[in-house]
């Protein structure tokens, strides 16, 4: 099997807040392609945004259910990051509710960005790291 083509295109995801319409979380073609590699390397992936200082201002990328949510956290969204026509690779943003709070009103992309992370996010020993680049929502619900 040959590797898959770098992605071109941005990954939106779906929506998963209750009440809403409108998606709250994308991917960059930057993310999307670290975070097949990723895939490859530890199978499912999941997202985390504490709010906390430092570091953990930063989305942690994590193998699926390693990072334990729970009621205090928001699932902002599911992105599919699979090439198309492939089977689905759905990795679920989650949030501190807390944090949630302040950024209910932003529209957030995940981009990729060289320099060292966290290290207990996934990319961290690859050079690189997740950064957040956030927007206003143009519309609530």
């Amino acid at each position: 099997m040959s590797p898959a083509a770098p992605s071109t295109t941005t990954v939106i995801a779906s929506v998963t807040v209750p009440g809403e319409t409108t998606p709250r979380v994308e991917f960059t073609p930057a993310a999307v392609d670290t975070l097949r590699e990723l895939w490859a390397e530890f199978g499912p992936l999941m997202f985390h945004q504490s709010g906390g200082c430092c570091d953990g201002s930063s989305p942690m990328c994590f193998p699926a259910g390693e990072f334990i949510t729970s009621d205090r956290d928001v699932l902002l969204g599911r992105l599919d990051i699979a090439p198309a026509g492939e089977t689905a690779q759905t990795v679920d943003f989650w949030m501190s509710a807390e944090q949630f709070e302040y950024w209910s009103h932003t529209f957030l992309t995940v981009d990729l960005v060289p320099g060292r992370g966290s290290g207990f996010s996934l990319e961290a020993p690859r050079g690189v790291r997740f950064l957040i680049r956030s927007r206003l929502m143009e519309s609530f619900g």
